[in-house]
This record gives C-alpha cells, structure tokens and sequence, in this order.
C-alpha cells in the first residue's frame, strides 16, 4: 500500500488515541494498555483490507471520482453527475480526493475511518451520559471499533454509512445532554450525507414528548441542513435541485419490496398480493409503530426521563427500517450500532446488538461474497426479537420507580 496513505492511517490512530486521552481515559497503566492495544489492533486490520476493491467502488465511487476529476473538483461539484444518487456533502469529500495524487480507493476508505474514530466518539459521549465509568466509556469507544458492520462498512467496503450514523449519534447524544440545538443540527447533518440518517428521525418527536427538544429547536434542522449545499449551489448547482435531490431520488432505491435486508419483507412471503400493494402496507405497520409509540410515551410523558428515550429513540430506529418496504442490506447501520451502545449501558442487553448484528451481517454476506450464508428471514426473525427486548427495555424503564433528581451513575 502507498506509504502516504499508510501515514495518513497512522495518524488517525494517533487521532484516537488523542480523542481517549482528552476523555481522561488513559491515566492507569491498565487503560493505557489496553487502549494502545486493541485501538491499534483495530487500525491493523482496517490497513489489511485497505487493497480490497469491491464491484460499488468500481462501478459507482471511482466513475464519480472520474467525473469530478474531468470536470474540475470545483466546476464538477457545480453540476449533477450521472448515476450519482448521493448528496453534495459526501462529494465534498471526493472532490478533495480528486486533488490528491495517492491512490483514492486508500482515500476513500481513510474518510470513512475517520469517521469510525468520530462515531466511536459519539458513543462514548452517549454511554457517558449514564455512566461515569472509565471502563464502560473505553468499552463503548473500542468496541465500537470492533463491531463487526463498523469495520466492514467503511475499511473493506469503501462505503460511507458511518458518516450519518456518526453525526446522528451524536445528534442522540446531545439531545439526551441537554444539548437540544447542537441536537437538530447534527440530525441534519447527518440526513445531508444520505437519506438513511432519517431513521432516527422519528426519535425527535420522542424527545420532544420527553422535553429534551423545545419545537424552536426544530429551526436549526432546515438552516443547517441548507448550509451543508450551499457549496455546491456557489459552484452552480440549483437550489431547488438539491432541495429536492431525496424526493427526485425516491425511485432510485429500486421497486423490490426487498434487497437482501432482514427486514419484515425477508421474514414473511408477500408475494401473493402486488408488490406495491404490500409496500403499502409496510409504510402503514411503520406509521402504526411510530404513533403507538408516540402515544405511548404522550400518555406517560411524565414519567420519562433519558434511560426511557434511550430504549424509544433505538426501538424507533430499528422498528422503521424493518418495517418499511424496499430496505437494502446496509440499512441497519445505524440500529447496530445504537444497540450496541445501548447493551454497554445496560448489559443484560448485550443479546440485542447481538441479534442486529446477525441480521445486518448475513445481507453484508450476500452482497460480498454473492451468495446467502443463510436466510435472510433467519436474520429478520433476529431483528423482530430484538425489537421486542427492546419494548420490554423501554416498558421496563418506563416503569421503574423515579429518583427526584437522576443520578450522574446508573447501575
């Protein structure tokens, strides 16, 4: 591998380690240890894979890389790029890889380790919200390193879901910190780098239901949102094209009622009824959750407090994915690693992440190595248990008796 992107790679490993150390996470011996090592480990593998080439990079990143390149960084992110169904904020990206002379496959797959090392951030900031602990906060940081999608997803795949799911963590984080502003305007962050960000969406409503969110809070999601474009509407992109680019998109996630996901689809046979007869109902069950859930916590509103959004906003986020129709296999990103976080919180949740992990991981298989290691319904059967431990997480939480005042530490 070039030894420029081999340097580049070392010093985002510096980086996380940086990141432990401001978090005074590294005074003991013990901690050091362990930090060094497995961080390390983690970057070791990541530099293993970096060669890997899979059919999207060859057949989608590198023809926009192409184009961007043709045009001119700047001029190219000025107009709309043939087969490119992505936002302009990830082209920002590309657009300065093109201006690079290392290899940008290496450059590609750096941007979204960056963004493994800002996600693992984000956890820790979010476990950190009920505990205090060093050792559960440095088990959220360097497991999230280790999650199995987390790797994959970005270091073998060259793809980057981790840059909305690392703004939406932290999105969740700052909404259950008090941090309501610099809440809405990483959602929109997020949902400006790919439309998958939206499936925590529906946990906003929740916050807002559980007073984190004031309804003026809501203001920074379209400013900040139309901030993120407006590089690429100075470089001659149309304003109300990039307003629009979700909505024009809609088709390009294909008629399929399902594309190797376990989601509900995978789980039972439609194929008795017209696809889109059955699309409808899946959008209806997933409009259904939402609301019961929404009811739900109105009704108890007084009652909720942030371990009770917490178990909301990750039963939200996994319910809506498996749920609506025409789910690809990298949709559950997100719900991994929001189960994970939520498992370091509460470890008699450890079997959740467990249980997503499994039925993200076998459309992962079906995509890379092209063929089912098993069913895709023996990982939505997982999903659906998942999302009923998390119901009786949040019943649970909901139901415990309330100090007057939430402890810094929750066992």
């Amino acid at each position: 591998m070039d030894h420029r992107a081999t340097i580049l790679l070392y010093l985002e490993l510096l980086f996380a380690l940086a990141i432990l150390w401001r978090e005074g996470l590294l005074k003991t011996r013990t901690q050091q240890v362990c930090a060094i090592l497995l961080v390390s480990l983690a970057f070791v593998f990541r530099y293993s894979v970096m060669t890997y080439e899979t059919l999207d990079y060859q057949d989608w990143i590198r023809v926009w890389l192409s184009a961007l390149r043709e045009k001119g960084a700047w001029h190219g992110l000025g107009e709309a790029i043939w087969s490119c169904n992505y936002n302009v904020p990830y082209l920002y990206f590309l657009a300065l890889i093109t201006k690079s002379e290392v290899y940008e496959l290496y450059l590609v797959k750096l941007v979204s380790i960056f963004f493994d090392v800002i996600l693992a951030w984000g956890l820790m900031r979010l476990v950190g919200v009920f505990h205090n602990s060093p050792a559960r906060r440095l088990t959220a940081f360097i497991g999230s390193l280790w999650l199995p999608t987390v790797f994959l997803n970005g270091a073998l795949w060259g793809q980057c879901d981790v840059i909305y799911a690392a703004f939406a963590v932290w999105g969740f984080y700052c909404a259950l910190d008090d941090k309501p502003g610099w809440s809405v305007a990483a959602i929109a962050v997020s949902i400006s780098f790919k439309l998958q960000g939206i499936f925590l969406l529906p946990a906003y409503l929740a916050f807002f239901i559980g007073r984190k969110i004031k309804w003026y809070h809501f203001v920074f999601f379209p400013a900040v949102y139309i901030l993120t474009i407006l590089p690429a509407v100075f470089a001659g992109r149309s304003l109300t094209e990039l307003l629009l680019l979700y909505y024009n998109n809609t088709g390009s996630i294909g008629s399929g009622l399902n594309y190797n996901s376990s989601s509900l689809y995978a789980l039972l046979d439609f194929s008795a009824m017209p696809a889109e007869s059955a699309a409808k109902i899946g959008v209806f069950l997933a409009f259904f959750f939402c609301a019961s859930v929404y009811v739900w916590l109105f009704l108890r509103r007084d009652e909720i407090d942030s371990r009770v959004l917490l178990g909301a906003g990750v039963l939200l986020c996994l319910g809506v994915p498996y749920l609506l129709p025409h789910m690809h296999d990298r949709y559950f990103f997100l719900a991994d690693v929001l189960t994970f976080a939520l498992a370091v919180v509460s470890p008699r949740m450890s079997l959740t992440p467990a249980l997503v992990s499994f039925g993200s991981l076998l459309g992962y298989h079906a995509y890379l190595k092209m063929r089912f290691l098993l069913p895709m319904r023996d990982g939505a059967a997982a999903m659906l248990l998942a999302l009923l431990l998390l119901l009786a997480y949040t019943v649970r939480a909901l139901n415990r008796p309330k100090p007057d005042t939430e402890p810094a530490e929750i066992a």
